[in-house]
Formats: structure tokens, sequence, C-alpha cells
């Protein structure tokens, strides 16, 4: 029986990685400009090859192919940590209206930033993000005191996205025309535009976190049964709560900043790969959601970049695609079990 568990593990682990390598090498090969796979060898691990393919390679492609591998998987274990604080499949950064606090205060301070021609820096946006996720997780922890109904806490978060958007709408409506423009593909979310500082930032930020998340495993397994369970094991359940708010609205913020809001990427992820793994234990689905995390947004980054090629889709309208009927299905499920 064992055997079987972990062929099944080493599996699971083994598709997420072949499709990652997959990806990351189709990713690369995609674009307007085509290169042969020679050619991108020899740019990548040679350093050598024509100048434009090689700063197409290094100055548009690996950055934001690595920009969708971080953020993607922060966003999916984002996700998983609030699903398991909200103890609901369907809790998520998105869907609770974290990101689009967080889309709220970036845009704030892009704009303000940007009437003054001040360079805003990785940092900045990140600590504005977080501050936006915060403030929205507030609201939602307000609500969650009020009612018991865990459809209605997460109808609350909706409410709570849609005003935040609103605000956000009617604030750049009345910007500049230059700084609308600059705002525009950020708000709908978008892996373009990143550069190798950018992902040195995110990476730093997001590795730290997720390191984190990897030690509270055990802490995380015990919650999962029950508060008074893991009170029984030792756990500090206001420390721990705190901890998951805190960790939760870092790697969603982290993702806001860089990438713009992304739908049902926290939802949907956790979900497929607690299914291909059969168990929810932390210590692997941690791992488990970080790679399908960033398996999922190759694909729809790549959908996004190619279908209508020279027009490149909102990463948000490709990640709803294929995110969204993940939902139903937990939804159609979880009401069938009850």
């Amino acid at each position: 029986m064992d055997r079987k568990v972990y062929r099944r593990y080493g599996f699971a682990f083994a598709l997420l990685g072949v499709l990652l390598v997959l990806l990351f090498i189709w990713n690369i090969n995609s674009g307007s400009v085509d290169l042969s796979v020679k050619e991108i060898f020899q740019i990548v691990f040679l350093r050598r090859g024509e100048e434009t393919a090689y700063n197409i390679i290094w100055q548009i492609r690996l950055p934001r192919i690595l920009a969708c591998i971080v953020l993607g998987g922060a966003l999916s274990v984002s996700g998983f940590l609030l699903q398991t604080f909200f103890s609901n499949p369907i809790a998520g950064p998105f869907v609770l209206g974290i990101s689009s606090g967080a889309k709220l205060v970036v845009s704030l301070v892009m704009i303000v930033f940007l009437e003054h021609s001040w360079v805003i820096g990785s940092g900045t946006m990140i600590v504005a993000a977080f501050v936006g996720s915060m403030i929205c997780m507030g609201f939602i922890l307000l609500i969650s005191r009020k009612v018991k109904r865990m459809s209605m806490l997460v109808i609350g978060g909706v409410m709570i996205g849609y005003i935040c958007s609103a605000i956000t709408d009617f604030v750049v409506t009345f910007a500049d025309d230059s700084n609308i423009v600059n705002l525009h593909n950020w708000s709908m979310g978008s892996f373009s535009g990143m550069s190798w500082n950018n992902v040195a930032v995110m990476s730093a930020v997001v590795l730290v976190t997720l390191a984190v998340v990897f030690l509270m495993s055990k802490p995380i397994s015990a919650y999962q049964l029950g508060e008074v369970y893991a009170q029984n094991m030792g756990v500090n359940i206001k420390a721990f709560r705190v901890m998951l708010i805190l960790l939760s609205s870092l790697l969603s913020a982290c993702v806001t900043a860089f990438a713009g809001p992304i739908s049902f990427v926290g939802i949907a992820v956790p979900h497929l790969v607690k299914n291909i793994l059969k168990t929810a234990k932390p210590i692997l689905v941690i791992p488990g959601c970080f790679l399908g995390g960033a398996v999922f947004c190759l694909f729809c980054d790549l959908i996004a970049r190619t279908v209508f090629a020279p027009t490149e889709l909102s990463i948000s309208s490709v990640t709803a695609v294929f995110g969204a009927p993940v939902v139903i299905y937990i939804m159609i499920r979880r009401q069938k079990a009850m």
C-alpha cells in the first residue's frame, strides 16, 4: 500500500516537473520572431548568438517565463493557505477581494508616482500591494465574525472586490492619459514587461515566504483537522492564524504588484493538485501547488501571447476560461456531498 502511495506521489511530481520543462521550452520558442532550437540552446547555455535574437531571449522571454513560474506558484500557494484558513475550497485571493484591494492601493501609488515623475521601485509596489491586501483581509475577517455560513463570506469577499475595482476604475478615469496607458495593461493582469530586477526581487520575496510556509507544514496539517486538535498538538492558534494571513497576503501582494490581479489560479490549482496527489498533506501539497501554479500560468500565458498574435490577451481572461470550470465543479461536488 505504501509503495502505491509513494508511486502516486512520485508520478504526480514527475508529471508536474515534465510539464514545467516542456512549457518552459515551448514558451521560450514561441513569439513573433522564430528561433530554431539550436539558436535557443546557444543563446541560453553558451551565451552567444545574433544580437537581436540574444536580446529577445535574455531581455524579454526569459524574464517573463521566470516571472510566470515564480508568481504562478506564489498565487497557488496563497490560495491553499486561504482555503486552509477559512476551511473553504473556493476561498482565494481573487474571490475574496484581496487582489482587488492590492490593485486599488497599487493604482493610487502608481498614479501619484507617475504624476510627479518619480521612479517606482519593486519594493514600493510590493509594500503598496501588501497594504491593500491587509486592508481587504481585515474587512473579510470582520465579515467572518458576523456570518456563520462560508457562502456568505465568499459573497462578502466578492462584494469587497467589486467595490475596490469600482474605486480603481474611478481613480483611473480621472488620471492623466499617459498614466491610464501605463495602468491599463497592468490592471488587466499581464506578465509582459518583466525585467531581471523584477525577477530578482519577486524571487527573493516569494522563496523566503515559501520557506516559512513549508516550515509550517506540521501546524497546517494539525489545523486542517480542527482548531481543538491543533491546540492539543501545541499549536498557538492565534499566532498561527496571524501567520497564515500575513503569508497568504504577502504572496498575493507580490503577484499583484508585478502582474496585476490574476483570477482563479489560487482556487483551481490547489484543488487540482490535491486531486492528483490524492492527499491534502501540506508537506506535499505546498510544493505541488507551487509547481502546479507555475505550470498553469505558463500554459495560460502561452495562450494569451500566441492565440491571437500579435494581439495579446490579458492573463486573467485566459486563467478564468480554464479556472472557472474547476470552481463550478468544486461547488457542484460540494453540494452533492451535503
